[in-house]
C-alpha cells in the first residue's frame, strides 16, 4: 500500500488508541512517503472538523484501525468524510485498507456491531439475532466491493458460520447474489485496479488463508430456512456456498479475480462447499463452480403459482413454452415438465414438505416457494 501511495501523505482513521502506526509506516517497512499522520476521531463532529477533512482530502493513502466497527459507521456515515472517503477510493483510485473493524467497513455491505459482536453459533441458530446488525449499500462505495461482506479473525473465532448466516441475510432480504472475502489473522488481501486479489501471508510456516466466499451459481439455489427466531438452513445439497481457499505468500502470487466470480478464476487456491443444516455449519472439499450454464444475465419473469400450499396439483400463469422445475429442500432436482397444453402441474407423487418450482420462459427465469400438505 505504502508502494501505492507514490510518496504522498498517508493518514491513519481510528476511534479509539493511539499513534502506534505513524513509525510503522513511516519508517520501519522501507518505504518512503512524505508523512504519515493519525488522527483519533470519537464523535460524528470531529470527522466533520476542518483539520480532518483537508487531511483526508489531501491524502495519497488512507488506513482504517481496528477497533469497534460501529464508531465507525456512527462517526463517518451520511456526512462529509463519508463523501472524501468514497472520492478517494472511487475518483482518485488512491489506495485504501484496515485491518479488522477497519476491513469490516470497506464492503458494500458490512456487519455493524451495533450491539455487540456475534459469533457463529448465535448467529446460526437465529440469523435475525439483535446482534446480528447488517448495513447495506448505504456506507462506503469501494470498487469492487459491491454487494460483498467482510470477515475478520477468521480462526480464532471460527466465524465461518456467522459469515454464511450474513450472506444468508442479504440473499433473502435484499435479493442480490451476495460475495465473501474473509481473512485468517496474518494474511492480508490486496486488490488492484485490474481486480485481481492478491493473498499476501508467510504461508506454509503459518497455516494462515483467505477466503472467497460465493453462493452456489444454480439459480434453484435458494436459502431454505432464514427466519427471525429459527435456526438457518442453507444447505442446496451440502452446496449452498462455493468457497476458494488462499493460502498468502510472501509475494502474494496466490490470487483470485473479483472482477466477475462466476468465472471462479483463481491460482494457488483449493474448492470448498460450505452450508448449513438447521444451524450447524458443514464445510468439505469440492471443485470450482460450473457456472457456464448459469452466468448469463437472465431477466426475471412474473408468475404466480395457486394454490399454495399445494394439494395434488398447482397452475402457473405462463406460457406453453415455459419449463418447470422442481426441487426439494436440499436443493435436489425432483422432475420437470413443459406447460403444453395445461398450465398445470401434478404434485400427487410429492411428499409433505418445502418445495422450489423454478420457471424459465423466453430467456426469463425466477424461482418460487411452495407447500406441499
Amino acid at each position: 500500500m505504502l508502494q501505492k501511495a507514490n510518496g504522498g501523505d498517508v493518514v491513519v482513521l481510528r476511534s479509539t488508541g493511539s499513534n502506534g502506526y505513524n513509525d510503522y509506516l513511516y519508517s520501519q517497512l522501507g518505504i518512503t512517503v512524505n508523512s504519515v499522520e493519525t488522527i483519533v476521531i470519537t464523535s460524528a463532529a470531529g470527522a466533520i472538523n476542518p483539520y480532518v477533512l483537508n487531511k483526508v482530502a489531501n491524502a495519497e493513502m488512507i488506513w482504517f484501525a481496528g477497533g469497534d466497527q460501529f464508531n465507525y459507521v456512527s462517526y463517518f456515515k451520511n456526512n462529509a468524510l463519508e463523501d472524501l472517503i468514497n472520492l478517494h477510493a472511487t475518483t482518485k483510485h488512491a489506495p485504501i485498507g484496515g485491518t479488522s473493524a477497519g476491513m469490516a467497513i470497506l464492503g458494500n455491505n458490512y456487519f455493524s456491531a451495533q450491539n455487540g459482536s456475534i459469533t457463529s453459533a448465535q448467529a446460526l441458530t437465529n440469523p435475525y439475532a439483535s446482534n446480528a446488525t447488517l448495513g447495506h449499500n448505504d456506507f462506503l462505495a469501494i470498487p469492487f466491493m459491491t454487494d460483498l461482506i467482510t470477515d475478520t479473525h477468521y480462526d480464532n473465532p471460527d466465524r465461518k458460520g456467522r459469515q454464511s448466516s450474513f450472506l444468508a441475510r442479504l440473499k433473502t432480504d435484499y435479493g442480490v447474489v451476495p460475495k465473501g472475502i474473509a481473512c485468517n489473522e496474518y494474511v492480508a488481501v490486496c486488490i488492484g485496479n485490474d481486480g485481481i486479489a492478491h493473498v499476501y501471508g508467510d504461508y506454509p510456516n503459518y497455516q494462515e488463508f483467505a477466503y472467497f466466499i460465493q453462493p452456489n451459481c444454480d439459480a434453484a439455489n435458494l436459502v431454505e430456512n432464514c427466519q427471525s427466531g429459527q435456526a438457518l438452513t442453507w444447505n442446496f445439497g451440502g452446496q449452498a456456498l462455493k468457497v476458494y481457499k488462499v493460502p498468502g505468500t510472501m509475494n502474494g502470487t496466490n490470487t483470485f479475480d473479483v472482477n466477475n466470480w462466476q468465472n471462479a478464476i483463481g491460482s494457488g487456491g483449493s474448492w470448498e462447499n460450505w452450508s448449513v443444516n438447521n444451524g450447524i455449519f458443514s464445510s468439505v472439499t469440492s471443485t470450482a463452480p460450473n457456472c457456464l450454464l448459469n452466468n448469463q444475465e437472465f431477466e426475471a419473469v412474473n408468475f404466480t403459482i395457486s394454490p399454495n400450499p399445494v394439494t395434488d396439483f398447482f397452475a402457473i400463469d405462463a406460457t406453453e413454452t415455459a419449463q418447470i422445475s422442481i426441487y426439494d429442500v436440499h436443493g435436489q432436482f425432483i422432475k420437470q415438465s413443459y406447460l403444453g397444453n395445461s398450465n398445470s402441474i401434478s404434485t400427487s407423487e410429492l411428499s409433505k414438505g418445502i418445495y422450489f418450482v423454478k420457471i424459465e420462459d423466453n430467456e426469463k427465469q425466477a424461482v418460487k416457494k411452495i407447500i406441499k400438505l
